[in-house]
Parts: C-alpha cells; structure tokens; sequence
C-alpha cells in the first residue's frame, strides 16, 4: 500500500469516528469539504496524488448514501460561495483560494455524482 493510499484511507476511518460521534454531516465535512478538497488540489500538480483519486472517491462514496451526498454537496457548495463573495479588496488573495476550492468542489461533485468510476 502506497503512502498516499495509507493517507485517504486514514481520513476515511477518521470520517467514521466523526459520524459516530457528530453525525454524518459533520463527518461528510471533514472527509469531503476539507481532506477530498485537499487531495483534489494537490492531485493537479502531484500525480502520485492523482493516481490514488479514483479510489478515494470509492471510499468516499461507501460511507454515504447518494441522497445524503447531494444535500451536502449542495450545502459546502453555498457555503464556499458564501465565503467568495465576503471578502474586501484586502483579502483578493483569500478570494483567489476560495475560488480554487469552489472549483474542486464541483469537480468532487462530478465524481460523487457520476454512476461508477472508471480506472484505466
């Protein structure tokens, strides 16, 4: 098992322990909103990263129903929409960061969403 394959799994055993004691949506939170988002961003520049992505949405889709996924989806979505649009001149940099993330996060949702995965 790779590093990286060590690493998303963790998260994901980490998400249970989250669901169990703060209830799924925290749980989604955590593995999808923060540790999914990481690892997509990373993947962009870090192929090691990229190769492991399909198999961590895998673990990702295991842990939550189809319905529960949208209705988070949909809510970490105008959450970072949200967060765009409150910034001032001073934060453009933050703005930028936020962007990257609402970016992800659609493409997150295109792989959550999508019927099966391929692997090539």
């Amino acid at each position: 098992m790779s590093k990286f394959e060590h690493l998303w799994r963790e998260q994901c055993e980490a998400a249970e322990t989250v669901k169990t004691r703060y209830g799924e949506q925290a749980a989604f939170d955590y593995l999808v909103g923060e540790k999914l988002l990481n690892f997509v961003s990373a993947a962009k520049d870090r192929p090691e990263f990229a190769a492991q992505l399909p198999a961590f949405v895998a673990g990702v889709r295991q842990l939550f129903s189809g319905d529960a996924m949208a209705s988070y989806l949909e809510t970490l979505e105008v959450r970072l929409v949200e967060k765009t649009h409150d910034v001032d001149d001073a934060d453009m940099e933050i703005l930028g960061a936020d962007t990257s993330d609402l970016e992800c996060l659609r493409q997150i949702a295109d792989l959550l969403r999508t019927p099966s995965l391929g692997t090539a």
